[in-house]
This record gives structure tokens, C-alpha cells and sequence, in this order.
């Protein structure tokens, strides 16, 4: 249990410094440029471990398998995470930091539609939870200054088709494992963003020079490593056990905000990191239960 903490730190600092070296990072690179950089060295560092894990649990890529992982791949990187960057590029990265936390809520929407996990009160007082807090960091009352409609706009499209990422993703991870599934899905998303930016005449590597050591640590350190300790954790403990890494980092993002970028945190911030601070906290919590309610089940049948 020591070494899932120490994963579980590691994770939400690294998660925790994302917002900030994107937007500084963004400053001297497009959008586009820092996205496909980003997943793609950060699949190659991922790549490794993962042939290490198809070698160890003998799995096999079909043909079938890889069109999955290109969709997935797709869904993920030309689409959510170029969303994601854009938002964080227009707006304080403090707040784009604590709404992209509260993509489990859209996950247990989807999953509803998409699996067998049921929406229920108990997921229902999470999302309210969630999105009340949502509407106290954007205060569409009174937009706060470094924050603007398009910025909200596009992290709340990159929370909602992250979250249906995840729902999609869970339907091969069983069969291709955490790391492959991860690997692959990155490197091959992040070639369909590169195919995108060819044909938009995007740049692809002009301006990395001077900004390499901020690509390399939003690439090696945030992508790379960040989901690299996640996925240790889940191993040494469970999903939800992982997930607190989520729970950690919408504490993290807004300080790192001020400390480096001198964001300004209003009263609505505070209240706005405490209501998704508990949704995230009732989501991991109502999680485990659920998952021991099926444990407990699977026992019983045997």
C-alpha cells in the first residue's frame, strides 16, 4: 500500500502541473503542434512496458482490435484532447484544470447508455454535486477575467468526450490490457492528428527547438510517466483505488496556477474545488462499494 501511495502522489502532482506547462508550452507552439507531440512521444514511452505486458499475458492484435484502437485513438486525441488544449489556451488554467476533473460524471452518463452500469440516486447526487460546483467555477453571472465562453465551451467538450472515451475504452480493456490499450490507442490517434494538421497545413515540429524542454516534460513527465504511475497503481490496488489520483489533483492545479502563472482564485474557485472535491470523493467512494457488492456476489455464486 506504501507504493500505490507514492504512485497515487506522483500522479496527481504530475496530472497537477498539466494545465499550466500546456499553456505556458502553448504560448510558443499551436495547438494542434503540442497536442500530437505530446501523445506521440508520450505513446512511444508508454510503448515498452506495453509489448512487456502483450508478451507476459501472450495477448494478440487482430485486425479487428487495431480499427478499435484507431477509433479510439481518435476520439481521444484529434477530438478531446485538441478540445482540451484549446481550453486551456482560453481560459485560466485553474479553472480548466478543476472542470476537466469532473469528466467521471459525463463517464457515468455514458456508461448508462453503453453498459450495464446503471444510473442511480447515488450517481445522481454525484452529479449534482459535480455540476453545481462546475457552475461556481465558471460564475456565468460574472465571468472572471482570463476566463472566457469559448474556453469553458471547449473543456467541457473535451471533459464530456474524455468521459466517453473511457466508456468506450472499457469494452477491449479486459482483452488488450491497460498499457496496450493506452499505448497503441495514443500513437495511433496521435498519427490521425498529424494527418489533420498536414492537410490544414498545420506546423508539426517548427518552434519545438526553443520550446523543447517544456515538450519534453508535458510529453515524458505529465503523458508519459503521469499515466505510467497511474496504471501501477491500479495494479497494485484497483480502479478506484487508482482514481483518488483525480481526486488529489483538482487541490494541486489551482495552487501550481497561482504559484507559476499568478492566477487569481476567487471565493466561487474555493467553493467550486470543494463541491467537485466532494463529487469526486462520493464518486471513488460509491465505486467501492459497488465494486464489493460484486465481488461479494461473485463469491457467493461459487
Amino acid at each position: 500500500m506504501k507504493k500505490v501511495g507514492i504512485y497515487i502522489f506522483l500522479t496527481a502532482f504530475l496530472f497537477g502541473t498539466m494545465e499550466v506547462s500546456l499553456k505556458l508550452a502553448g504560448n510558443g507552439l499551436d495547438s494542434l503542434q503540442l497536442t500530437f507531440l505530446r501523445f506521440f512521444i508520450g505513446g512511444i514511452f508508454l510503448l515498452p512496458p506495453a509489448l512487456r505486458e502483450m508478451k507476459k499475458n501472450d495477448i494478440r492484435l487482430e485486425v479487428k482490435d487495431v480499427g478499435y484502437l484507431l477509433a479510439l485513438g481518435t476520439l481521444c486525441i484529434p477530438i478531446s484532447m485538441v478540445f482540451f488544449q484549446l481550453g486551456v489556451m482560453n481560459s485560466n488554467a485553474s479553472t480548466a484544470s478543476v472542470i476537466m476533473c469532473i469528466n467521471p460524471l459525463f463517464t457515468m452518463i455514458f456508461a448508462h447508455f453503453m453498459s450495464d452500469e446503471h444510473f442511480n440516486r447515488k450517481k445522481l447526487a454525484v452529479l449534482s454535486w459535480g455540476l453545481l460546483g462546475l457552475l461556481f467555477m465558471v460564475r456565468p453571472w460574472d465571468i472572471q477575467k482570463g476566463n472566457t465562453i469559448e474556453g469553458i465551451a471547449f473543456i467541457l467538450i473535451a471533459a464530456v468526450t474524455f468521459g466517453l472515451y473511457t466508456v468506450v475504452g472499457k469494452k477491449s480493456i479486459q482483452k488488450l490490457g491497460i498499457l496496450v490499450q493506452t499505448s497503441i490507442s495514443f500513437l495511433l490517434g496521435a498519427l490521425v492528428l498529424l494527418a489533420v494538421m498536414v492537410m490544414l497545413d498545420r506546423p508539426v515540429i517548427q518552434g519545438v527547438r526553443s520550446n523543447l524542454i517544456l515538450v519534453l516534460y508535458i510529453a515524458v513527465f505529465v503523458t508519459g510517466l503521469g499515466y505510467y504511475f497511474y496504471f501501477n497503481a491500479i495494479k497494485l490496488s484497483d480502479a478506484a483505488t487508482g482514481s483518488i489520483a483525480f481526486f488529489i489533483k483538482p487541490a494541486i492545479s489551482p495552487v501550481i496556477a497561482v504559484l507559476v502563472l499568478g492566477d487569481h482564485l476567487l471565493w466561487n474557485t474555493y467553493v467550486g474545488i470543494g463541491l467537485i472535491l466532494a463529487a469526486s470523493y462520493l464518486n471513488i467512494h460509491y465505486k467501492k462499494i459497488e465494486d464489493k457488492n460484486i465481488e461479494q456476489e461473485k463469491i457467493e455464486l461459487t
